[in-house]
């Protein structure tokens, strides 16, 4: 459980610094509001993981696993308007930079 919470606090922390990096990316509500965007982008991704397979999980992250990623991002908005605020183009960036910061910082509890 404990693990659960830091993967979201770290995520949530990615995502803020996603929105300074990322034009077309905008999460609202200080770092609660990023900390929401998190649980909602993780239950649509484990969503899109049980439909599409192990192929577009963030451990195999392909050209299929990175539009996924955004496909994921950008629908989110939809979930919590208030809160996110993603363009298609900044989705596509945020989904590289968030791949890019996993990569280096895993938000995944080993």
């Amino acid at each position: 459980m404990l693990g659960m919470v830091v993967r979201f606090i770290v995520s949530a922390l990615v995502l803020i610094v996603v929105s300074w990096l990322s034009p077309g990316f905008v999460v609202k509500g200080g770092f609660i509001g990023a900390l929401i965007a998190a649980v909602v982008i993780a239950i649509l991704g484990y969503i899109a993981e049980s439909l599409l397979g192990d192929r577009v999980s963030p451990q195999r992250r392909g050209l299929v696993g990175f539009i996924t990623a955004a496909v994921v991002i950008y629908l989110a908005q939809f979930i919590i308007p208030n809160l996110l605020n993603v363009s298609i183009f900044g989705a596509l960036i945020s989904a590289f930079i968030i791949g890019l910061i996993d990569a280096v910082v895993p938000t995944a509890v080993r």
